[in-house]
């Protein structure tokens, strides 16, 4: 696992298509192991203390809350007030989304009155800093986890499939969004080289698209399942 802000890379991403069908294949082997995981609850022990802070956690693409079962789980365990997104499954950015994740907000922020924390997974992570941006004062900082905010938004191995199932271009979603804009809050983006459904560089952005990247060594299932992903959940948490 790797921090670093900025991160030293070329000022643009060149030709970037999607990863190798190695990787890919990879994934696809990983989804009973983490669907496992998921269904027996395990949780990852950790020495940090949240100390009840709130985080809020979107699923990627086709997910819902229970993909993030896992991961919410370690969260709680590790005493912060996680909460999945409540929205079914993610199926696309839709044109009422930040009304939807304001309404969340309201019930999370009910409890603790402070901002929170918003997780997100693949797609989940660009929701969560267009949200971020629509919403400042309620988000206390966004991590993204294998999330495609820089670059070609068609290098990876989602794309068609997302126009078929969201009815709308991939770069022309029904809200106004510009995914490679830092949010006004702390933003943090966890990437790996061992993604096999986004190209990693797409992930990890440009100097000044994030404010600090992770590095991690997991395949795109892993980031809400691998110890590494969640020991960099945790680093960029308590940053």
């Amino acid at each position: 696992m790797f921090l670093s802000s900025p991160f030293g890379q070329k000022s643009k991403h060149g030709a970037v298509g999607a990863p190798p069908l190695a990787l890919l294949f990879q994934e696809m082997r990983s989804l009973p192991r983490v669907r496992r995981a998921g269904h027996a609850g395990h949780l990852f022990s950790t020495s940090h203390n949240g100390q009840g802070h709130p985080v809020l956690v979107l699923p990627g693409f086709l997910a819902s809350d229970e993909s993030t079962t896992t991961l919410r789980r370690t969260l709680r365990a590790a005493n912060y007030h996680s909460h999945g997104w409540g929205l079914g499954r993610n199926l696309g950015i839709r044109s009422d989304i930040f009304e939807l994740l304001d309404r969340r907000m309201d019930l999370i922020q009910a409890r603790a009155e402070e901002p929170v924390t918003v997780v997100g997974w693949s797609l989940g992570g660009l929701i969560a800093r267009e949200y971020a941006k629509y919403a400042p004062r309620r988000v206390a900082k966004v991590i993204t986890l294998g999330s495609p905010f820089s670059g070609n938004l068609r290098a990876n191995h989602a794309w068609r499939l997302y126009e078929f199932i969201a009815r709308h271009p991939i770069d022309s979603p029904p809200v106004q969004v510009q995914l490679n804009h830092k949010p006004p809050v702390p933003t943090f983006a966890i990437w790996s080289r061992l993604d096999g459904v986004v190209a990693h560089r797409c992930a990890r952005g440009l100097p000044g698209e994030s404010d600090a990247t992770i590095e991690v060594r997991c395949g795109h299932m892993g980031f809400i399942s691998a110890a590494d992903s969640f020991e960099a959940i945790f680093q960029a948490l308590q940053s």
